[in-house]
C-alpha cells in the first residue's frame, strides 16, 4: 500500500505542478493542452484519470480524509470512463474558448489544480488519527 500511496502522491504533485506551470507560463501550458486534443492523447488522458481515481479509492482508508478521497476518486474514474464518449470535437471547442480568454484568466484557473494537487498531497500523507 505504501507504493500506491507514493504513486498517488507523485500524481498529486504532478497536478500541482501543472497548476504552477499555468501560473508561471500560461502560453506554454496552453500549448501542452493543445497537444492533448488528438484522439490518442485523449485516450491517455482518460486512462490517467481512471488510474488516479482508482489510486485515490485504494489508498483512501489510510488517509486523513478517507470519505473525501473516495468520492473524488469515484468522480475521477467516472470522468475518465466518460472522456472518450465526448469525442475530440467538444474538447477542441472548450479548449478554443478557454485559450481565447487571455493569460490572466488562464493563470487564475491554474491556481485550482495547484490547490487541489497540494490538498491531495496533504490528505494522502497525513496519518489518520485513531478514534
Amino acid at each position: 500500500m505504501k507504493l500506491l500511496k507514493l504513486v498517488a502522491t507523485v500524481m498529486s504533485l504532478a497536478i500541482a505542478g501543472l497548476g504552477v506551470w499555468g501560473v508561471v507560463a500560461p502560453a506554454a501550458l496552453l500549448a501542452f493542452g493543445g497537444s492533448l486534443l488528438a484522439t490518442p492523447a485523449l485516450y491517455w488522458v482518460a486512462a490517467v484519470r481512471v488510474v488516479f481515481g482508482s489510486l485515490l479509492i485504494l489508498v483512501a482508508a489510510e488517509s486523513r480524509m478517507p470519505r473525501t478521497l473516495r468520492v473524488v476518486g469515484v468522480f475521477f474514474v467516472v470522468a475518465g470512463l466518460l472522456t472518450p464518449l465526448f469525442g475530440t470535437e467538444r474538447f477542441h471547442e472548450a479548449f478554443t474558448w478557454f485559450s481565447g480568454q487571455g493569460a490572466l484568466f488562464v493563470r487564475a484557473v491554474a491556481v485550482l489544480p495547484l490547490i487541489i494537487g497540494l490538498f491531495f498531497v496533504y490528505a494522502l500523507n497525513s496519518h489518520r488519527r485513531a478514534a
